[in-house]
């Protein structure tokens, strides 16, 4: 829409109509989320968390409203009828740019639950986004290396308490559980340094997903596994918002009542909330080994679900 400006005012468009939006909803949400802090009883967390859900949701709908403004992004999207924002989601996706999350939460936001992220623990000193991560209950995850709790026994479990507690929270209302399996956003080097098995993906990482399966496996209604493909570039931070405008690529037609892949997967069978949170227990239980075995079992989860894809494309 604004393909007739210079690409750098386009980009400071963008990011102050960011700032904007950020600043105009983070001190709402805090309100709320401080009486909740105040008055620490379940009826009123049941109270307050939709209205802080709401909240989240308008504000995602503000950035796709500047992305819409300042970017001629064309997407090729599968896999998303059907979604039922009422009920809850463990929802996987592969993990190349800090805009994967834009992509997600711009193509989710109420069509499933607000999406819940595992952040790093060292990410709640954000400023400002910090505090709305934690008004929203987004599990703050510290992630110690063997070597460390080999140091530091103590903290061995601390994750998994705080991945439980989170669970507890997210059981009341309806969720959508986020996860980036490999923990990690995908670069050259990392994939080098693992010596990863797959050609775009990092090894995964099995851990929260499992304690995620064996705390909530009984309300998820599927397992949603999401690849974004950025097919002509990989998504930088300057990059997203400087990106000259060009025109629009135009989703390829589907045959009239063509069904998307695996979408009659989406519907839960009988039986498949025990034999999700049994898997979870199964990686739970294998967690003494590495990664890579213990992801036996979360590629086993994989085909369990549905899979939604999605390609967007930036010139």
């Amino acid at each position: 829409m604004l393909s007739f400006l210079p690409a750098p005012l386009v980009g400071a468009i963008a990011f102050l109509l960011l700032a904007l939006n950020v600043f105009f909803w983070v001190p709402i949400l805090l309100a709320f989320a401080i009486v909740r802090l105040v008055l620490p009883f379940k009826a009123v967390r049941l109270l307050i968390d939709p209205l802080l859900v709401a909240i989240a949701e308008a504000w995602i709908a503000g950035n796709s409203g500047w992305m819409t403004l300042t970017q001629r992004t064309g997407w090729d999207v599968e896999g998303i009828a059907g979604l039922d924002p009422h009920n809850w989601y463990l929802v996987n996706s592969n993990h190349q740019s800090w805009a994967d999350i834009f992509v997600l939460q711009h193509l989710f936001n109420r069509r499933i639950p607000l999406l819940k992220f595992f952040i790093k623990d060292q990410l709640k000193w954000v400023p400002v986004m910090g505090l709305a991560w934690w008004a929203l209950d987004f599990p703050f995850m510290r992630r110690h290396s063997e070597e460390y709790l080999k140091l530091h026994p103590e903290m061995r479990g601390k994750d998994q308490a705080a991945t439980r507690r989170a669970c507890e929270k997210f059981a009341l209302i309806p969720t959508s559980v986020m996860n980036f399996l490999e923990g990690t956003r995908f670069t050259p080097a990392k994939h080098a340094r693992q010596q990863s098995p797959y050609r775009h993906l990092l090894k995964p990482k099995a851990g929260g997903i499992a304690l995620a399966l064996n705390a909530m496996g009984d309300k998820f209604r599927a397992i949603l596994d999401v690849t974004i493909v950025y097919p002509r570039w990989r998504a930088e931070f300057l990059g997203f918002p400087l990106r000259p405008p060009a025109p629009r690529h135009r989703p390829r037609a589907k045959p009239a009542g063509a069904r998307a892949p695996d979408a009659g997967r989406l519907r839960r069978r009988p039986g498949d909330a025990r034999s999700l949170r049994g898997l979870g227990q199964a990686v739970v239980a294998g967690q003494g080994r590495a990664d890579f075995a213990a992801a036996g079992e979360a590629r086993a989860l994989r085909r369990e679900g549905d899979r939604v894809r999605c390609s967007s494309f930036v010139p």
